[in-house]
């Protein structure tokens, strides 16, 4: 059995995470993945766990927010994507030895996600952001850039298991 163990410095203090039903599912050895790194627990093990299996792991965090735009003022950084969470996925993609890109979506992200967010709050409806994000540009977008990289895959620590059928009209 595959496992990961997190202690936290106490004596005998120590948790495992079984995952063999998702070593079972990874690219095989050699394939070019596509990690979208978050700067979180979850897509740094993802990208972890795939190197450990002998992929060419390639890390990338999306920019999609101008901070500059809110007074570049650190308080309006929450959620996902701030400076610190790029600085993070930047240390543990050089922790793992493997290149590190952040792409700018900034633009794809505003016409998809944020006109989108104003044009149904103006309305009284509050949507999540995150839904239209997920389908237009992380599963969107940064699959193109996946592939002009050259990527046989594109991975996320992502709670949604989706792939992409060539197939389909």
């Amino acid at each position: 059995m595959t496992t990961i163990t997190h202690s936290s410095g106490r004596d005998g203090d120590t948790t495992a995470f079984a995952l063999d039903p998702y070593v079972n599912r990874l690219p095989p050895a050699g394939a070019k993945v596509v990690v979208a790194m978050s700067g979180g627990v979850d897509s740094s093990v993802a990208a972890a766990m795939l190197k450990e299996a002998g992929c060419e792991v390639i890390g990338v965090t999306m920019h999609l927010w101008d901070y500059d735009r809110v007074g570049g003022n650190a308080q309006f950084e929450h959620g996902c994507c701030t400076v610190e969470d790029r600085n993070d996925a930047r240390v543990v993609a050089g922790k793992l030895g493997i290149p590190y890109y952040v792409v700018d979506f900034r633009a794809e992200f505003e016409q998809g996600v944020i006109s989108n967010f104003v044009s149904e709050y103006v309305q009284g409806r509050t949507p999540n952001p995150c839904v239209a994000c997920n389908s237009r540009v992380k599963f969107g977008v940064l699959l193109d850039r996946a592939r002009e990289l050259g990527a046989d895959y594109v991975a996320t620590g992502h709670y949604a298991r989706v792939s992409l059928d060539e197939t389909a009209d």
